[in-house]
């Protein structure tokens, strides 16, 4: 009853303290395209993604009823920094849905004009808010709109102590006449609270110094399981405490009884999940995370994931050293990486699998289309026959008293070629081990794709080659030729396609610029490649977030150069943040479910190659 009594209570409090308008709420997850779209074409670094912001206490004044709920205390803070600009997850400030959009577009403006220097806060804001409006007087309506709703929602000056008033001042300054505060006035007394949150101002990022590595060891082995919540969290790294054992008790702890051993309630054990640990990491400002040298359990099933060198594929040759691209410095640097071809060490020659015969067959019929043939061409000067049409009009012109025209009287036949090449690439990381269906894994969509791919192009008489990769860090990237361009597609083909397994991490920029030169050496007037991936560029080193992205771009550009054009067929839910950076606008497709990659690529291959 006591149980039932508090959360009534609890509703009731937090329902009655909350500012926000939970019915005008705008959400980023629904407007991020548009928001990538405003703050690269506002003049915004084109490989910032868009990402939810840290949500951390603020410090400020809160309402009696924020106070008894334990609300209000955290809010999430926009910012941008190299690798992303961060936006609240939510807006639900004003009771218009359309002013929490505007509020949205407001600060993707603002962000796309920062310039990151050793200004105060409030002076960059001021800047940024100045440069916007000037360059884009078209905003100026947009900001009037919210600066009013903004100032109606903040605490005035007037009820403020001296110090916490003249800061307050000092904002409202800077937002109704920008540029006119250069710094922000100090706190004199103790105790005194920070200034009340800006929602219409960025902040600064916390991103470089003290932000732990993500953990790729878990992220690869879940493979591309999405997440139940996009919140993030601020993190401090920390190290780990010498005594992690606690206090050790001396004397025998199970000789000890006690009243609570009878009673009968669920206790929770060390192997239980803890059904408020989410809760309790969402109400926490900073996370603070710390690497333990010892292998724990989790670690030391991830390495069992891989093979031993006796189960692992042959190395072919010493390996290629290939250059990559270092955004942050804005140079190529040569030699940095090194390509490994490997060959699957079982394989044995396999037919079609029977699942796939019928769509197979389906395909070639298809293509058939597509393969050379021979074509008539009238009204020729000369030919093999001779072209009744053109006859018959010739003698209607002589015998109206009319002089033909001199066109051509003959047929002549000639043959229609294709002059193209295609390569595939696939993506082997280990995060294609995860489950596409109920019955298939992305890696087993990827090896129907590539045979039904290669069944349909055998009739046509194209030119291709299937290659596979994936990475383990810069001196490992690994490359499996699977078809070779002057090898034949037949049954010991299709057993290095089905020989091949996950594992390992998605160096994509190496892989690339490998087969950008296996095309370019192709004598071919029309050369494709066609990546297939399920995920972002990522390794275990300094290749994830921006590097990789802006290394994988360097590597498409450089293949454009050579006259080659890259395509790009992902199954990645979130590739829509990045993808037209890398690849352009129309340089690739998403595929909403992976077991469409079947049937999808000989129908893109197809619309690709049209002339």
């Amino acid at each position: 009853m006591e149980e039932w009594v508090g959360g009534l209570w609890d509703r009731f409090i937090t329902r009655a303290a909350t500012r926000e308008h939970a019915e005008a709420a705008v959400h980023l997850k629904d407007v991020e395209k548009t928001l990538g779209m405003v703050f690269r074409a506002l003049g915004g670094d084109a490989g910032l993604r868009v990402q939810n912001a840290v949500s951390e206490q603020h410090g400020a004044r809160r309402s009696f009823l924020e106070r008894v709920s334990g609300t209000g205390f955290k809010v999430g803070k926009a910012s941008v920094d190299g690798a992303s600009l961060s936006l609240p997850e939510r807006i639900a400030l004003f009771p218009e849905a359309g002013l929490n959009r505007d509020l949205y577009v407001w600060l993707a403006a603002l962000a796309a004009h920062d310039v990151p220097n050793d200004d105060e806060w409030i002076v960059r804001n001021q800047r940024a808010t100045v440069v916007a409006l000037d360059r884009f007087p078209g905003l100026q309506p947009r900001y009037d709109r919210l600066l009013a709703a903004v100032l109606a929602l903040r605490a005035g000056p007037g009820g403020l102590p001296s110090d916490e008033a003249a800061r307050e001042q000092a904002v409202r300054d800077a937002l109704q006449t920008p540029g006119s505060v250069a710094r922000l006035p100090p706190l004199t007394r103790k105790g005194a609270k920070a200034l009340q949150p800006v929602p219409m101002w960025l902040y600064p990022s916390n991103a470089g110094a003290g932000t732990p590595r993500r953990l790729e060891h878990q992220e690869a082995a879940e493979g591309s399981k999405a997440s139940e919540s996009e919140r993030r969290h601020k993190a401090k790294q920390t190290d780990m405490p010498e005594d992690k054992h606690g206090i050790l008790l001396v004397f025998r702890a199970e000789s000890l009884l006690s009243w609570a051993e009878y009673v009968k309630v669920n206790r929770s054990q060390d192997d239980d999940a803890d059904d408020n640990a989410a809760r309790a990491a969402d109400t926490m400002d900073q996370l603070s995370v710390a690497q333990d040298g010892e292998r724990v359990a989790s670690r030391v099933r991830f390495d069992l994931d891989l093979p031993a060198a006796a189960e692992d594929d042959l190395p072919l040759g010493p390996g290629l050293p290939l250059p990559e691209w270092d955004y942050r410095s804005q140079t190529l640097k040569p030699d940095y990486c090194r390509l490994q071809l490997m060959s699957a060490r079982h394989v044995e020659p396999a037919p079609l699998p029977e699942r796939l015969r019928q769509h197979a067959r389906r395909l070639r019929s298809q293509f058939e289309a597509l393969a050379p043939t021979r074509r008539w061409l009238k009204a020729q000067p000369e030919g093999v026959e001779p072209d009744i049409d053109a006859w018959v009009r010739r003698q209607a012109d002589l015998q109206a008293g009319t002089q033909g025209g001199q066109e051509g009287l003959y047929l002549a036949q000639v043959q229609q070629e294709r002059d193209l090449a295609c390569l595939v690439l696939a993506d082997l990381s280990l995060s294609t081990d995860a489950w596409a269906s109920d019955e298939q894994k992305v890696i087993d969509v990827i090896r129907d794709s590539l045979m039904l791919f290669a069944e349909a192009l055998s009739v046509t008489g194209d030119r291709f080659a299937l290659c596979g990769f994936s990475s383990l860090k810069r001196g490992h990237v690994r490359f499996h030729e699977l078809k070779a361009f002057d090898q034949r597609y037949d049954e010991l083909a299709r057993g290095r396609v089905q020989a091949i397994r996950p594992g390992y991490y998605t160096r994509l920029g190496a892989a690339i610029r490998h087969a950008t030169g296996m095309l370019a050496r192709q004598p071919s007037r029309q050369r494709l490649l066609l990546i297939l991936s399920d995920g972002k560029p990522h390794d275990l080193d300094i290749y994830e977030g921006r590097y990789g992205i802006e290394d994988t771009r360097m590597s498409i550009l450089a293949a454009r150069e050579q006259g080659i054009r890259p395509f790009c067929v992902t199954i990645d839910k979130t590739g829509a943040s990045y993808l037209p950076h890398v690849f352009g606008a129309h340089g690739f497709t998403l595929l909403r479910r992976p077991e469409d990659l079947t049937v999808q690529l000989p129908l893109l291959y197809a619309q690709l190659t049209q002339d």
